[in-house]
């Protein structure tokens, strides 16, 4: 009888393990991208071309309630960034034989009406991060290719395992809420920031949005960070302006602002041109002035596009100056 019982149990057990897992399909996608770049006018940069090195693995689904549910990996080949620079979002990676790494990896919940909450186990954004440069670009924005000149960029906490929720749109208005989990790796205390985002429908071309939190990553100190910007559309130009404010104790604070323009010179090709600059509290310091112009040609399925930027002072350092450029010759199949 006892046998039986367990002969049931092991059965039972089986059942529930093949029924509770199931595999989805993903499609996968990647691109042919040849770049040339130079992010570092004073030091010798060797060979200048490199091409993209990953490919991206998507699935979805959708639940009985009507939910959905969207996951996706990248499978990088390298860990070296494409921009040549410690920091900044690189869209590909050098072919430098480095061994086959899980880069960004993120689940999606479509939750309808309610709107969607993504978990990223890595490269994910929050409130903030996303809404820190919303200025208008051809390219890259104008504190980015050169390296170095993003590092004091006011954009909250990033992190792994992280969730951010995004409201659907209600008048145009969308809002965002992003929570990144107490941890030695990334932040000393729990960390929250809140986004707005709002395209008002009587004013057809106006966009702003405002973001804020407070980063808590060294235990016992709280640094308030916030994010402004403001951009219209008229014909074929758009303009914009952006502020940022990171509110650190003592002189470590600093705030940021930002200016662009870019045209529409037909349906294929754009430029653009930017200006930001940084200014510290410290009087140790001076201001970090950037500026750079970007370009866009499409034709057919290849696209050419680059950017061209300056910066002085960087990270507050008087004569840190460097120049940079990148150019991306891109197919679509």
């Amino acid at each position: 009888m006892n046998n039986l019982k367990k002969i049931g149990l092991t059965a039972l057990a089986g059942s529930l393990v093949a029924t509770a897992s199931f595999g989805a399909e993903l499609s996968v996608s990647g691109g042919a991208a040849l770049y040339f770049d130079q992010p570092d006018n004073t030091a010798n940069r060797g060979n200048q071309f490199y091409m993209g090195d990953s490919v991206t693995f998507k699935g979805s689904g959708e639940m009985d309630n009507g939910w959905t549910v969207a996951v996706s990996y990248e499978l990088d080949g390298g860990a070296q960034s494409a921009k040549g620079s410690t920091g900044g979002t690189a869209s590909a990676t050098k072919n430098v034989g480095g061994t086959n790494v899980l880069d960004s990896h993120s689940m999606t919940i479509g939750m309808g009406d309610a709107g969607s909450i993504t978990f990223a186990g890595h490269g994910g954004s929050t409130a903030m991060s996303a809404l820190d440069d919303k200025l208008p670009t051809a390219y890259e924005e104008s504190w980015d290719i050169v390296t170095g000149a993003d590092g004091s960029v006011v954009n909250g906490v990033s992190g792994n395992n992280s969730f951010l929720y995004t409201s659907p749109s209600v008048g145009g208005a969308t809002v965002m809420v992003s929570y990144i989990n107490a941890s030695a790796a990334v932040t000393a205390k729990s960390y929250m920031d809140f986004g707005i985002m709002l395209s008002p429908e009587m004013v057809d071309g106006l966009s702003l949005g405002y973001a804020t939190g407070d980063d808590e990553s060294t235990q016992g100190t709280v640094v308030s960070d916030d994010t402004m910007y403001v951009t219209y559309a008229i014909g074929s130009a758009t303009v914009g302006v952006q502020r940022g404010n990171s509110d650190a104790p003592g002189s470590a604070g600093t705030s940021t602002t930002g200016y662009a323009v870019s045209y529409a010179v037909s349906d294929d090709l754009s430029i653009s041109y930017g200006e930001n600059t940084v200014d510290y509290e410290s009087s140790a310091k001076v201001d970090q002035e950037a500026s750079g112009v970007s370009i866009s040609y499409t034709m057919g399925s290849m696209s050419l596009s680059g950017g061209m930027n300056k910066a002085d002072n960087i990270g507050g350092t008087a004569t840190a100056d460097k120049d940079g450029y990148e150019f991306e010759l891109a197919f679509a199949f």
